[in-house]
């Protein structure tokens, strides 16, 4: 999945106070990044994390809000208290949980993939896009190509089709539907590649109740079989599942 590399060491703010001064449990994500999370036409949020996360919070008695931010700053904000969880295509990384905690995964480790005009692009040494702050861009970096960073998703995909890069590096998920819909446009490139542990959910490390409260509804929702369900529906039916 998409994983941030923390830039920013310093945050260990005691900001977990907000939470006991709030019934409210504030869910932060992209909002920009389909299947896992977008806006619908409505302008709310939507997507498989949508249904995830609405589900999560019945299950464990807790009444939630949904926020969106930036991916570049969804850590920080996070840890300042501006919402208090994040469920936003996040993979579970030791680097990442110096600063923050993870459930349990709610989505189990994926492939990222290269996509390209054509498919004969060698991408060692070819000029690859990345969501910048991903570990995509961090694999990229140090496999030996020319590393194109960009704010979002969007503009990774762009990249490719005006000439700038030879290829994008993202999951494989959220290149899927691009591919197809590209009419031929864009081809998958090599091999798939593996990374992360799966995604959580992503909380302030003071936060052990509400962790454990999205833990045990994870596990439900793993030991019935509904997230296994979501998954097929939004991922299609040969998509990884628990």
């Amino acid at each position: 999945m998409k994983t941030l590399i923390l830039t920013t060491a310093a945050l260990a703010l005691t900001t977990g106070m907000a939470l006991a001064q709030s019934q409210t449990i504030r869910m932060g994500t992209e909002g920009a990044y389909p299947p896992y999370n977008f806006l619908n036409d409505k302008g709310e949020v939507d997507g498989f994390e949508r249904e995830v996360g609405d589900e999560l919070c019945k299950r464990a008695e807790l009444t939630c809000e949904w926020v969106t931010t930036d991916w570049d700053g969804i850590i920080p904000n996070l840890v300042s208290g501006n919402y208090d969880t994040i469920i936003a295509g996040m993979s579970i990384t030791a680097e990442r949980d110096e600063v923050i905690d993870f459930t349990q995964n709610y989505f189990p480790p994926a492939a990222s993939a290269y996509v390209g005009l054509t498919a004969d692009i060698d991408v060692t040494s070819a000029v690859v896009s990345a969501q910048a702050s991903t570990i995509q861009a961090g694999h990229v970096a140090a496999s030996g190509a020319t590393l194109l960073e960009f704010a979002t998703p969007e503009e990774t995909v762009a990249s490719v089709r005006n000439g700038e890069a030879d290829a994008v590096f993202a999951d494989k998920d959220y290149l899927i539907p691009i591919v197809e819909e590209s009419g031929g446009e864009l081809s998958f490139v090599g091999e798939d590649v593996q990374l992360g542990g799966g995604i959580g959910i992503g909380l302030r490390e003071s936060d052990t109740e509400l962790r454990a409260k999205f833990d045990a509804a994870i596990q439900s929702m793993k030991d019935d079989g509904t997230l296994n369900t979501l998954i097929t529906k939004w991922f299609g039916e040969d998509a990884a599942t628990f």
